[in-house]
């Protein structure tokens, strides 16, 4: 049960950072480049498609290569998602996914024939025993809303943005195939002497508090969870469903509330609105602002402003005391 719970948890932090991706490229395509080791990010990727796809072997042994690479976490994973759900759709009755990466040094010859400039890049292999695809659709697959499956089955965008994430990254990526012969993606992205960068996922230990706290979000979903874990801290718990109740029962119970969780984005009255609002009714009233968008932009004005703190959803008990426990403690 407790690994079974691992798995789940390591599912809900995946899905929180591919709608941070979503939203990042809502805004403008940002990437957030990290040095890592790719063996690392590619054998994470295919256990997690591996658990859904039972009747596909993936072969992990040729994944040889020890340079670094400076990716976008969140853009590389959706790339390789793309490629292995790519292959399964070629191998429907089942087959074998062959993952390889090795280190290559391009010299000016090489480049010439590969299409990309010289330098030291991490090379990528990721090969099918599936249908295969004709010539004549090989030219168009990398083409924004190009398919070849039925209506309403998919939207032609998967290897498309797969082409143009290792574009943006300084790379390169091509096809080989033929009919009947499986299909082979190649991936070149440019190797780094930066040393990997190790991501740790330790939760922060929940720290208990005393005082009254008003959450104001327009979702019941969370006034329900921010309720239930403020209680478990020890805190006094009052809500509000939008900026104008906030201020109703601010205007009412202000003195005794030592600290408002105000939520960024509602219908009506905004959490900037809300914010200024409050201070207006009590200049030192302390907010920490929440939004699933991260603290760039809006967040960032409203903390200029005067907010004392911010956390981005979704957030765990323990990251959230914390917060609290820094503000009410004047050290935010």
């Amino acid at each position: 049960m407790a690994e079974k719970l691992r798995t789940l948890e390591e599912y809900i932090q995946d899905g929180a950072g591919l709608t941070r991706q979503l939203l990042d490229f809502a805004k403008g395509g940002q990437r957030r480049s990290q040095p890592m080791n790719l063996n690392d990010l590619i054998l994470k990727t295919a256990q997690m498609f591996g658990r859904t796809h039972k009747e596909i072997a993936v072969d992990t042994t040729g994944l040889r290569a020890t340079w670094n690479v400076a990716v976008d976490r969140g853009q590389i994973e959706q790339v390789f998602l793309n490629l292995y759900l790519n292959a399964w759709q070629a191998m429907l009755g089942g087959g074998q996914l062959g993952l390889e990466t090795e280190n290559l040094t391009i010299d000016t010859t090489m480049s010439q024939s590969i299409g990309i400039g010289p330098g030291h890049f991490v090379r990528v292999r990721v090969r099918d025993d599936g249908a295969g695809i004709e010539e004549s659709i090989l030219q168009k697959i990398f083409d924004p809303f190009f398919t070849t499956r039925e209506r309403g089955r998919g939207t032609g965008l998967g290897l498309s943005s797969s082409y143009g994430i290792i574009k943006n990254h300084g790379g390169l990526i091509q096809v080989t195939s033929r009919p009947g012969a499986g299909s082979t993606f190649v991936l070149y992205l440019p190797a780094t002497s930066r040393n990997a960068v190790t991501e740790t996922r330790t939760p922060a230990a929940p720290m208990k508090g005393a005082g009254t706290i008003l959450v104001v979000d327009d979702e019941e979903f969370i006034i329900e969870i921010a309720r239930e874990w403020l209680t478990e801290l020890g805190y006094q718990v009052l809500d509000a469903r939008g900026g104008a109740e906030a201020l109703e029962i601010f205007r009412e119970r202000g003195e005794a509330i030592d600290l408002v969780l105000l939520d960024l984005v509602m219908p009506g009255m905004d959490g900037g609105e809300t914010f200024d609002r409050l201070r207006a009714l009590k200049p030192d009233v302390r907010v920490l602002l929440t939004s699933g968008y991260s603290i760039d932009g809006r967040a960032s004005e409203i903390r200029k402003r005067g907010c004392q703190g911010f956390i981005q959803k979704p957030f765990t008990i323990g990251q959230l005391s914390e917060k609290i426990r820094s503000i009410l403690a004047g050290s935010a």
